[in-house]
């Protein structure tokens, strides 16, 4: 076996070595041994362990690949986080002020989606094993809400009703306010026979919503997901803040960042952040996905006490919001996905606007775009990491930016 000094963690939570070499589940300082295969390292065994070492807390850690980092101290996770996000910005020579992390808790997490399989002894579900399909029943997983724990009845019908020995079903379970909100993937396909049995499923295990494939089978309660004021039911499997903790400290920095009468939401999804500005400001909130806008108008219009609000759906990639546009707002708000807003940043540069709140979970491509918005005269005022991924390499920013 070959031994290896770890000096540094990546951006994916290895470890490196000199070559460089990967090594999971390492720190930086410690000796390791291993077979080298190619860039990496299996069958490793710690000679000398970091003192930033911990036991890792959930049972299933060494066989799920669902976290990279239990084996790490908090402290130590929490400064490899704001890590990754000033090697970012040192990148383009961007310096800020960095507001401490914040954590959500343990078993905190309200969405998951389990691997499903039908096999000869009855059903199997849990999460993969790092790098692989091989299924991990997770009974006592340390990341999601304990309700999502007690659904073992209810994916067990799901596969044998709906699965296939050959093939594998992702079932995302989120906890709504009024129950479980399920949506199924690469189940059977659908005919009568097992949609009246999945009908059955709903009223038996007293679901909020069950959909399969985009075809809903049946909905006892709108399974609503609370955003600020506002009560929404957002389109089946459509994107939510993984821990009501990471939407609240999220919502409070973007709150934090930006004020006026008006503003205008960018990727608003089905109204995370629109909601809660609405409490104070009118806004015209804009996101290309059809189903989240009226999603978000309908929870606007439900909602008492809230400005007005103008839901557009508009792809802001092809067609970006543009200067002109911006002369109506005294703020705006820009959350993409991990691709980040290169054109949409070009238009805001290019804008008079005054004041921006840009929420990123990619620092890289969040380095990049703010560097395009300091060159255009803004200031970079200060950055909110936040860590809802507990125990993953996954990071959250917020970050408030100003023209003097």
């Amino acid at each position: 076996m070959d031994e290896f000094l770890i000096e540094r963690l990546g951006f994916q939570g290895d470890g490196i070595a000199k070559g460089p070499i990967f090594v999971p589940r390492t720190l930086p300082g410690e000796r390791v041994q291993g077979i080298r295969n190619g860039d990496r390292l299996s069958d490793v065994k710690i000679i000398e362990p970091s003192e930033t070492r911990v036991s890792a807390i959930c049972r299933h850690y060494k066989s799920c690949g669902g976290c990279q980092l239990q084996h790490a101290a908090d402290p130590f996770v929490a400064d490899f986080k704001q890590q990754i996000v000033k090697n970012a910005l040192d990148a383009h020579g961007i310096e800020t002020e960095f507001r401490p992390i914040v954590t959500s808790p343990v078993q905190s997490r309200r969405r998951a989606t389990f691997a499903v399989r039908r096999t000869k002894k009855g059903a199997l579900w849990g999460f993969h094993a790092r790098g692989s399909d091989t299924v991990i029943a997770v009974p006592d997983c340390q990341l999601v809400l304990p309700e999502l724990l007690e659904v073992s009845p209810m994916l067990d019908d799901l596969a044998m009703i709906g699965g296939s020995r050959k093939g594998e079903m992702a079932v995302t379970v989120t906890i709504s306010t009024v129950g479980l909100d399920v949506f199924v993937k690469d189940g059977k396909p659908l005919d009568k026979e097992l949609t009246i049995a999945l009908s059955g499923l709903v009223e038996k295990h007293k679901l909020a919503r069950l959909v399969w494939d985009d075809e809903v089978i049946g909905m006892r309660n709108p399974p609503f997901q609370r955003f600020g004021a506002g009560k929404v039911t957002p389109p089946p499997g459509a994107f939510l803040q993984a821990t009501q903790h990471g939407q609240d400290s999220l919502t409070a920095a973007v709150l934090d960042a930006v004020d006026g009468a008006r503003g205008i939401d960018l990727f608003s999804g089905s109204g995370t952040f629109t909601l809660p500005l609405a409490e104070r400001s009118e806004i015209w909130a804009l996101e290309s996905d059809k189903a989240m806008i009226r999603a978000l108008d309908d929870g606007w219009r439900m909602a008492k006490g809230l400005k007005k609000v103008i839901a557009t759906a508009r792809d802001l990639y092809r067609r970006p919001a543009l200067p002109d546009e911006f002369k109506k707002f005294d703020f705006a708000v820009l959350d993409p996905p991990r691709a980040g807003a290169e054109a949409q940043v070009a238009e805001i540069a290019q804008s008079a606007l005054g004041q921006l709140a840009y929420v990123s979970c990619n620092p890289v491509t969040f380095a990049r775009d703010a560097k395009v918005l300091i060159e255009a005269g803004f200031n970079l005022d200060w950055i909110q990491v936040v860590d809802q991924f507990r125990w993953s390499s996954h990071v959250e920013l917020a970050a408030k930016f100003s023209r003097s």
